[in-house]
């Protein structure tokens, strides 16, 4: 079992004991979460459903995030992320939502460098609680005989399996009650989140 995995068999744990639902709102990293959380045994009692969100114009309309923060500052943003987890769980009827947003790769995105990632949980009656990721996909140099694309995709791969872990681990901790402030920063070289 992958530390992933782990997380988010504990994180329905958690949620089932408590009678809480979970709500997603992806972008970066496109169903990957919502596919860790339903490959839980037993998530269907926790688990509401997600969105993929990946055009901007699906944040705005159907998660309900500023469009005029989104023309400002583009998608990959704290706030943006912030409300991409509210609006999931209101549009969902969930106790709790999450959401993943940022630059995967292979190009900058909205003037953000590549790993640059946002993730937020939105809970009963808190402001949403957002962790900004910089992440570099755990890569160390190329491997031998690897083409520029090969290379790309690894990185790209990696940035969003590093998401999935840092959102669910901020939901996890947040569930827990051990979260900090807000806007957090953290950096992950080879896929650990580090304070």
């Amino acid at each position: 079992m992958t530390d992933v995995e782990s997380r988010a068999g504990g994180v329905i744990a958690l949620l089932a004991q408590r009678g809480q639902t979970l709500a997603v709102a992806e972008s970066l990293t496109g169903g990957l979460v919502a596919a860790e959380i339903t490959a839980v045994p037993g998530a269907s009692r926790a688990f509401v459903g997600s969105v993929t969100a990946y055009a901007t114009a699906l944040k705005r309309d159907v998660l309900g995030v500023d469009g005029a923060l989104l023309e400002e500052r583009g998608a990959v943003d704290a706030d943006v992320a912030g409300q991409m987890a509210r609006g999931v769980r209101t549009a969902l009827g969930a106790d709790w939502g999450v959401a993943t947003t940022g630059v995967a790769g292979p190009e900058p995105q909205d003037g953000q460098p590549v790993g640059t990632v946002y993730v937020a949980v939105a809970g009963p009656g808190t402001e949403p609680v957002v962790d900004k990721l910089r992440l570099d996909g755990g890569m160390r140099g190329d491997r031998a005989g690897d083409t520029g694309e090969e290379a790309g995709e690894r990185v790209r791969a990696g940035i969003r399996t590093q998401s999935v872990r840092g959102v669910l681990e901020l939901l996890y901790k947040e569930l827990i009650g051990n979260a900090g402030g807000q806007d957090r920063e953290q950096t992950g070289g080879n896929g650990c989140l580090q304070p």
